[in-house]
């Protein structure tokens, strides 16, 4: 979200999970245009976040917005709670949630805290428990602006891929949504976490629209970062040769465009005509 009006944006928390790429040129936006602004860097790692908070302000000076570190590991649902906790200890609005970390093709095996698959936990479990936990002060903010006559002013980002659409048919296996039942390789696992990324953005619209909280899943296009440190160097000399820099058969940048069908249907309840996936994937990453 972006206002110019400084004045009231004065109380305005913002958060943003991990370091990445467009992560750090969103802070950059933020603090160039000297909004007064609190933005929370949760991650896993203090010293990057750090790292990250110090380039931002040494490259903005002039910024009187505020940049702060807050400790979440979404492989651990114990500190996704603590995260929250501390997160609602300090602030009094939450205008943007963008969850947006992750982690791609671990090693074989990489598990959460709490014993499940890696990218399961980080990309659908922690993230969706994080996210409803802030819930009550996403939708208090929302209230809030509505009452002065701003609308869409809340909202909830959700980092899919456009490896969603390589996922196997409906998105998520509800038989085995742990895979415990079926076993898939960790480039399969990958694909499924990130449908069931677009099933949690389009669940959660279809749970909170009513109170006043936009949701959105996108695919953050191709950009280089850490996430692909678990493959060796020449898979991506490939992928850079094709999608990363000529970036063909991809949507055009900052497009809407439409997902697979069955993914479509997958969004949509059953009364809305839809197969009620993303209802189910969404009540089990809250079990």
């Amino acid at each position: 979200m972006a206002n110019s009006d400084a004045t009231s944006q004065a109380n305005t928390q913002r958060q943003a999970s991990e370091t990445c790429p467009e992560k750090q040129a969103l802070l950059s936006f933020l603090s160039e245009h000297r909004w007064i602004l609190n933005i929370y860097i949760a991650a896993r790692s203090e010293e990057k976040a750090t790292a990250a908070i110090n380039s931002i302000r040494n490259a903005h000076p002039s910024s009187t917005g505020h940049l702060r570190f807050l400790k979440l590991d979404l492989a651990d649902l114990e500190s996704v709670t603590e995260a929250a906790k501390s997160f609602l200890a300090s602030a009094k609005s939450l205008d943007v949630l963008f969850n947006n970390a992750g982690v791609m093709h671990p090693p074989e095996g990489s598990k959460t805290k709490q014993d499940y698959e890696l990218q399961l936990g980080v990309h659908n479990i922690g993230a969706v428990q994080f996210t409803e936990l802030l819930t009550l002060l996403l939708a208090k903010t929302a209230s809030n602006y509505s009452t002065v006559g701003k609308e869409g002013c809340v909202r909830v980002i959700w980092v899919s891929s456009l490896t969603a659409e390589r996922s196997p048919p409906g998105g998520v296996d509800l038989e085995s949504m742990d895979y415990s039942k079926k076993h898939e390789s960790k480039y399969t696992k990958y694909s499924v976490s990130k449908a069931g990324v677009y099933y949690q953005g389009t669940e959660y619209a279809r749970r909170h629209k009513h109170e006043g909280i936009i949701s959105v899943p996108l695919n953050p296009g191709n950009l280089k970062s850490d996430l692909q440190r678990h493959h060796p160097g020449l898979a991506f000399k490939v992928v850079n040769a094709t999608i990363l820099y000529p970036a063909i058969n991809v949507i055009p940048w900052g497009r809407f465009a439409k997902i697979r069908s069955d993914l479509d249907e997958g969004s949509r309840s059953i009364s809305e005509g839809g197969t009620g996936i993303a209802e189910k994937w969404y009540d089990w990453c809250l079990e």
